[in-house]
């Protein structure tokens, strides 16, 4: 009877933490380590994808314009400059607000780069979602969609692709042509898609006496949405002074009506009569600004007007992550 040969167990390859690939939690984890992936590499895999980054524009030019059109604004685009330039072949890339389909990016037949910025996203980081999709789409082949994915935790960010200097200018647009090119020989999906955002957008003006504010029209009362820069706490002691005083106001018949909190900046807003149009507002608003400079620059304690002022405030704010 012929003996049986001794087994020998194979050495594994051993893997680096960035060459494990994702896998469902309840398979075995790729490292080799005999255990589930979830009890494995997965538990930093899960905890880069949940860790929420509060502030994922800071270090952007235009931080404020960034959250507006990430949440407040419904057509949008703005020209991006890449710190290392055009990669050959992309004539330019554009951030929108949104995409046909709600697709995360799209290379156009030109070799052009949209990039959307309100799609659902993987991580706690949008920064480093955006990145990623970014950087899939310039090397996308012409005339394709790119689809989200979750992003390498120890991917770039957006800080890291885009060039730190420089001006960033939203472009509002009253609809979402700027889908397409040629709208005639646009597919049915496409041409669908288009007329449904169409008829759900809200008329939207950006100021241009003030940074990142925007007007929009809704059908009972329009609204000023102011998104600042400023740290919250001193900010809304700012505007409790202001509103303490009668002074927070934009005019006649506009009331300051609380604000919100999104990516980590506080966002005012005001009720705005149904006749005042985003021009009426703009000497209002450069005014205001002045106004609230100089209430930023005070140190002296809150008085009890001021006090209640400011809570009143704070009961009507929402935060938006």
């Amino acid at each position: 009877m012929a003996k049986k040969r001794p087994q020998t167990k194979a050495k594994r390859p051993q893997l680096t933490d960035g060459e494990i690939p994702v896998v469902g939690a309840r398979e075995p984890c790729p490292c080799g380590s005999g255990r589930r992936y979830k009890a494995c590499h997965g538990r930093a895999a899960a905890h880069a994808t949940t860790e929420l980054v509060q502030r994922p524009f800071e270090g952007l030019p235009g931080e404020c314009d960034w959250v507006a059109l990430r949440e407040l604004v419904p057509a949008a685009t703005v020209e991006l400059t890449l710190k290392d330039g055009l990669p050959e072949g992309v004539p330019s890339v554009t951030l929108a607000t949104v995409l046909p389909m709600a697709w995360p990016a799209l290379r156009r037949d030109d070799g052009t780069v949209l990039l959307g910025l309100q799609n659902d996203t993987a991580s706690g980081d949008i920064s480093r979602d955006l990145a990623d999709t970014l950087q899939r789409a310039l090397t996308a082949e012409p005339g394709n969609p790119v689809q989200g994915r979750r992003a390498p935790a120890d991917g770039p960010r957006l800080q890291d692709l885009l060039a730190p200097e420089g001006s960033f200018e939203p472009t509002v647009h009253s609809g979402f042509e700027f889908w397409v090119p040629d709208a005639e020989n646009a597919t049915p999906e496409v041409t669908a898609s288009l007329e449904r955002a169409n008829a759900a957008a809200i008329p939207t003006v950006r100021l241009q006496s003030v940074d990142a504010a925007y007007w929009c029209e809704t059908p009972e009362k329009n609204h000023l949405r102011w998104v600042m820069p400023h740290e919250e706490e001193r900010l809304l002691d700012a505007l409790a002074r202001l509103h303490a005083a009668g002074r927070s106001s934009l005019g006649e018949g506009t009331r300051l009506v609380g604000s919100f909190r999104a990516h980590g900046l506080t966002v005012p807003v005001w009720d705005l009569p149904s006749g005042v149009t985003a021009q009426d507002v703009e000497k209002p608003a450069a005014e205001f600004a002045e106004r609230l400079a100089e209430a930023l620059g005070t140190d002296a304690p809150l008085t009890p007007d001021e006090r209640r002022a400011r809570g009143g405030l704070t009961n009507r704010q929402v935060t938006l992550s």
